[in-house]
């Protein structure tokens, strides 16, 4: 299944026909040569719905409040982000959704548009009848940038959605001689979380409002919402599905409306709706700030327009159909989140569950570090620096309101999932670049106490959260230099990433003038030492009392209750990404580290143990493209002096472990990260260490790659004699000057200029190469 727009024989009144939407784009851009560089047109927001990627295909603009999309179910794994591309049924349509990730929340404000005995509970997938839920078919479906349609078989309604950044857009189109109905469940989350508070309020014959309370991933996490529809309505409205008298519902556990309007001459229903973290006055200012547009189209050609500027800061030539659709549908993917967390008036809910006033922008939610610090944050200092400092200003309120960085944000709660402290990265990282459009002292405070261990932890707000944020294992790695696998789960992952954030500091700490400190983090940098098993040759787990853990399985993983956090030996033992020097040192040789490294990617891929991590996929040998800790690994050949290699291997996990197909990702997208490692590598380059401004030569996908920089420079990758056969870099130079070895850095892009790479088909093994490699 490749295609992404499907056409229908049910009708869609006032919707664009292919001619006229041909006509406003010419209206629009003013030529048919604008036509062919709609970008929009290239994504295919159905990839990832499938197989482990968590993604979905509703309406949002670019890093937007509102995530307007289907839910086909809201339990297990494959339910985080609402929607999977195996379900037939749709148990309706909620304003708020996660991106990829490998936990499920939020789903908010759930509306479904019925006809006929309306129920107020969802039903069974297998069983639509017995609910509101609907059964639909994908050929029913199409989904764009900022746009998504389906019709509802059970119904024999045409349901389009669109969205501005904080208000939702629906349009229904109804069966002739029937009277619309639409239900609004509060009760409705994914994942099943529990509501300690829900409430409705109908504020006029057009008008409703509400709140949801949930207590999920996110421990306490506040929707309000304000709708407005353009035909009056009389309302039921239920608690715990027994129906209720008066305008105002309330229980704890869920509160659900139906509306019902007259039938009249109209068969289209509109309905806009706004949400807020804030209260309901914030939900009704941007709704009346948002919604001034009510001509759906119109909306939806706003929407477009802003996916369009988006989309094009990269601009691609050359490879196949397929491949310029991946690469754009990455980028599409990688401007979802983070989302906008503050209201139209500045206000937002701050870290310690208190309303705030922004004096310094936009301040957001959903921050899924462990993930993006690696590819999609070192991306925005290329393409859009201005919001990646925007995003750091964010992380650094939250530290100063909830008294910690964050490790995984959420709707203005700490969830403390995952581990390390990779806020410290991204901070340092855009540092590094020149990127310091924040408080600098303050960053700085925040990523020292973000490194260490504090007793008590008295200044975290969030009780629940302080161990995760302030874990037994940093006491341990201060006592006594290392983390005991004897004394703490996934010891040896959370050591090897505080190696690698505390070198991040250390190089704050130098560029700051600050000696002493740099030298203290860049001795607990070399703790990754402590790790490596010589006899074995991979990191190891060990005890209290220095003694190797036993048995030792390279293969083996346990998922979360062993040394390695969703991974193995095999896919750890690579993470020094700040000293890739060190660890060939600690292998013996160049030669024994690329004899291991080529191991690493011929071993047979069987992953042992009864209770493996799903998480380890997109396997090419042991190496598991489909999770994080692996994503630098292909590049680690360029410092051996075997860039082919890298090369090849580049080439192959971006040809066989990315489809444009609903199940085209190897693992879940993580708010943009699977899809960042894409761009940056299709476009011909990669940062195997944030905090280090460098990068490293792969492959290049396309003929030619140029980014428009926010300077007004661009930086063009040119790859020629490129073709599936020529992988191979023959020979490169940079702005007319031979390159003699793989790396270059971030100030030669921001100066723009042309990266120009000749491709052959056999291995040119002194390219690349510098003396003495």
């Amino acid at each position: 299944m490749s295609t992404f727009h499907h056409q229908s024989s049910h009708r869609v009144p006032n919707a664009f026909t292919s001619c006229g939407f041909a006509v406003m784009v010419l209206l629009l851009f003013g030529s048919l040569a604008a036509v062919a560089e709609d970008y929009t047109k290239l994504v295919n927001p159905f990839i990832g719905t499938g197989g482990h990627g968590h993604t979905f295909p509703g309406a949002t603009t670019p890093y937007g409040m509102v995530q307007l999309s289907p839910d086909t179910r809201t339990d297990g794994w494959d339910a985080c982000g609402g929607y999977h591309y195996s379900d037939h049924t749709i148990r309706g349509f909620s304003h708020t959704h996660l991106s990829g990730t490998g936990i499920g929340d939020l789903g908010d404000v759930l509306f479904m548009p019925v006809v006929g005995e309306a129920h107020v509970q969802p039903g069974a997938g297998e069983n639509p009848d017995t609910g509101y839920r609907a059964r639909f078919r994908h050929e029913s479906e199409q989904a764009e940038p900022g746009y998504y349609r389906v019709h509802l078989d059970d119904y024999d309604v045409d349901v389009e959605l669109t969205a501005t950044p904080r208000v939702g857009f629906h349009r229904y189109t109804f069966p002739q001689n029937t009277a619309p109905q639409i239900v609004i469940d509060l009760g409705h989350t994914i994942h099943s979380h529990q509501n300690p508070e829900t409430e409705l309020k109908v504020v006029g014959d057009r008008e409703i409002a509400g709140l949801k309370r949930t207590q999920g991933w996110a421990q306490n996490h506040f929707v309000y919402f304000h709708a407005k529809f353009n035909r009056p309505f009389k309302y039921k409205l239920y608690s715990g599905g027994n129906e209720q008298q008066g305008n105002t519902v309330t229980n704890r556990g869920g509160t659900q409306a139906v509306l019902t309007f007259d039938e009249g001459d109209q068969e289209t229903l509109l309905a806009q709706v706004a949400v807020s973290a804030v209260d309901y006055e914030g939900a009704r200012k941007n709704l009346e700030a948002e919604a001034t547009e009510t001509d759906f189209d119109t909306v939806r050609q706003q929407a477009h327009q802003a996916w369009e500027k988006q989309l094009s800061r990269v601009e691609v030539k050359g490879g196949t159909a397929d491949d310029r659709t991946i690469f754009y549908t990455a980028m599409y993917h990688t401007a979802i989140s983070p989302n906008l967390f503050s209201d139209v008036d500045g206000r937002y809910r701050g870290m310690d569950q208190q309303i705030h006033h922004s004096d310094q922008g936009p301040v957001y939610t959903v921050f899924s570090l462990w993930d993006t610090f690696r590819a999609f944050h070192p991306l925005l200092t290329i393409t859009d620096p201005d919001r990646n400092a925007a995003f750091i200003r964010t992380l650094l309120t939250q530290y100063e309101q909830g008294g910690s960085l964050p490790k995984w944000e959420l709707a203005g709660n700490y969830t403390g999932t995952m581990i390390g402290y990779h806020s410290v990265s991204v901070i340092v990282d855009a540092y590094e670049k020149g990127c310091r459009d924040f408080d600098i002292d303050k960053a700085y405070e925040a990523v020292v106490y973000a490194s260490n261990y504090h007793e008590g932890e008295p200044q975290i707000a969030s009780q629940g959260a302080r161990d995760k944020l302030n874990p037994r294992a940093k006491k341990l790695n201060a006592e006594l230099g290392f983390v005991p696998s004897d004394r703490e789960n996934e010891s040896v992952s959370k050591a090897l990433e505080y190696a690698y954030n505390d070198w991040c500091i250390a190089q704050f700490a130098e560029s700051l003038g600050k000696a002493e400190d740099a030298e203290q983090y860049r001795q607990r940098a070399k703790r990754y030492r402590e790790y490596y098993d010589a006899e074995t040759g991979f990191m190891r787990g060990r005890n209290a009392d220095r003694s190797w853990k036993t048995p030792f399985n390279p293969k083996f993983s346990e998922h979360r209750r062993d040394d390695y956090t969703e991974g193995n030996a095999w896919q750890w033992t690579w993470f020094v990404p700040h000293d890739v020097d060190g660890l060939v040192d600690l292998m013996g040789s160049t030669e024994s580290f690329t004899t291991k490294l080529d191991q690493l990617f011929s071993e047979d891929s069987t992953i042992e143990g009864e209770n493996s991590s799903a998480d380890i996929s997109g396997l090419i040998g042991q190496y598991a493209h489909g999770n994080e800790p692996s994503h630098h690994v292909t590049h680690l050949y360029n410092f051996v002096g075997q860039p082919w290699k890298t090369q090849a291997l580049v080439d192959q996990v971006l040809h066989t472990l990315y489809h444009n197909d609903p199940d085209g990702l190897s693992g879940n997208e993580d708010c943009g990260q699977m899809s960042a490692w894409y761009l940056l590598n299709a476009i011909g380059f990669y940062q195997v260490c944030p905090g280090n401004p460098t990068y490293s030569l792969g492959r290049p996908l396309f003929d030619e790659v140029t980014i428009h920089l926010p300077s007004g420079k661009q930086f063009t990758v040119r790859a020629k004699n490129n073709s599936l056969e020529n992988l191979y870099i023959q020979s490169a130079s940079l702005n007319g000057q031979p390159m003699d070895s793989p790396f270059f850095t971030h100030d030669e892009i921001l100066a723009g200029g042309v990266l120009e790479v000749v491709m052959g088909p056999e291995p040119n093994k002194e390219a690349l190469v510098p003396k003495g490699k």
